[in-house]
């Protein structure tokens, strides 16, 4: 009992201390209010507005049925790729489907490259075709992509990571939407198909379906969708090919993203939606060197793309209003500088004052992000889970999640002084030096 009376005292005298110098948090609340606020109610409405066409509304019926080419970014992978091959041969899907694996450095990888033709000759499903493209010399996955794209005959374009599997209903989801002459494009969802491996994983997993299955369904609702996978993607082909294709450099996918939405300002009827039941599986880093060397990838493009190679795109007259806006604040501003920021905030507070205003900020700080976390993650499975009992099964790790999340910021700090210093998007195993090194300076 003294024990708890002990604690108990601890913790009043914390919150007391707290009290005294609440005009550190003082200046927090226009920063909450006027920027994260109107974040999260564009997500939660938009997650809102989701539920009600998709559950409390009759679906309109459609007849268009186009042919489908699915391209397969294929490397390392091996065994893998059937898998891969063999979802999207067994797609529901009643029109026509073209698969293009395109082995990049099929000499290096015999492996892959046999098991890719050996899946080929096994599929003997109508309306199926499936194509094994070699290409002897490596070049990168935007090289890879372009060339099968460069074959590619369907009406719609769909890329997929060789690591990546999906549901049967995957195509028949996602090609009503292009019965709209307006959607170029549209982003899948993801889901962490190794969930079980690691503690790592399971956080990526929470990661995925809150952040970016819940954050892309609801800012999609709005036509702001942030991010076309690079795993899982589709286009109209006809588009793709009149922007050429994807481009050199790293982070293809958010470099191709950002450069659709420089049509946004000339043809305001123009959208990219994001297809929340069209869904993908893929493995994530299981340890912590392969998860921060992605994320290091991930983080320092976001610097390069934004503030180097497309800076001069940035204006409501390319972009349009809404999207320019948006860009600003959640695509430059929270990925780029918020990081210094809530860094700097704590560095600050830890040197500034005594060990019992720190902790006592840091609890706060950490039971609010919870609590936040908390809603978010009901929210989805309400509204959006079609796998309620497996997502269920993450609610356990959901405390350790602020942690993780934490972490990644620090990572995204380094990846960003990396670029700054270094131009590290130079660097990436997403293609060789000598492939990067001949692409355009930014």
């Amino acid at each position: 009992m003294s024990d708890l009376n002990t604690l108990a005292y601890i913790l009043l005298g914390m919150w007391h201390t707290l009290a005294t110098h609440l005009s550190l948090l003082v200046w927090l609340l226009p920063l909450v209010l006027l920027y994260e606020l109107p974040l999260m109610l564009l997500v939660v409405s938009g997650i809102v507005r989701f539920y009600h066409q998709r559950y409390l509304t009759v679906p309109k019926q459609s007849l268009y049925r186009p042919k489908v080419s699915c391209i397969i970014t294929c490397y390392a992978e091996g065994g893998a790729v059937k898998a891969t091959i063999d979802s999207l041969a067994e797609q529901s899907y009643d029109g026509e489907i073209e698969i293009i694996a395109v082995v990049d450095g099929a000499v290096q990888n015999a492996l892959t490259y046999s098991v890719a033709k050996a899946a080929a000759a096994a599929c003997k499903l109508p309306n199926r075709r499936v194509i094994v493209l070699p290409k002897w010399q490596r070049g990168g996955r935007v090289s890879t992509l372009n060339a099968g794209l460069s074959i590619a005959s369907g009406e719609i374009v769909m890329n997929a990571d060789a690591d990546t599997s999906f549901d049967n209903t995957m195509i028949s989801e996602i090609v009503p939407y292009f019965a709209d002459p307006n959607v170029p494009a549209l982003g899948g969802a993801l889901r962490v198909r190794n969930v079980q491996d690691s503690l790592l994983t399971r956080m990526q997993a929470i990661e995925y379906l809150i952040s970016m299955q819940g954050g892309k369904t609801g800012l999609s609702q709005w036509n702001l969708l942030n991010n076309i996978s690079g795993a899982f993607g589709a286009f109209r082909r006809s588009f793709l090919q009149q922007i050429g294709g994807w481009d050199t450099h790293t982070a293809e996918d958010l470099d191709l993203t950002v450069r659709i939405k420089q049509y946004f300002g000339r043809h305001p009827k123009m959208r990219i939606p994001f297809a929340t039941r069209a869904i993908g599986h893929t493995d994530a880093p299981a340890d912590l060197k392969t998860l921060v060397l992605q994320r290091l990838r991930w983080d320092g493009d976001l610097l390069f793309l934004y503030l180097r190679k497309h800076w001069p795109a940035f204006s409501p007259r390319l972009l349009g209003s809404s999207t320019f806006i948006f860009t600003l604040l959640y695509g430059v501003v929270q990925n780029v500088l918020m990081p210094f920021v809530i860094v700097a905030y704590s560095i600050g507070l830890a040197l500034s004052y005594p060990w019992q205003i720190y902790a006592t900020i840091g609890i706060s700080v950490y039971l609010l992000y919870l609590a936040i976390l908390s809603f978010f993650y009901a929210l989805v499975l309400i509204a959006i889970s079609e796998r309620l009992k497996q997502d269920l099964r993450l609610l356990p790790w959901l405390p350790l999640y602020p942690f993780y999340a934490f972490f990644m910021r620090l990572v995204c700090l380094f990846a960003l002084l990396n670029e700054v210093v270094r131009r590290s998007h130079e660097e990436s195993s997403m293609a060789p030096w000598w492939v990067l090194k001949r692409g355009r300076k930014f």
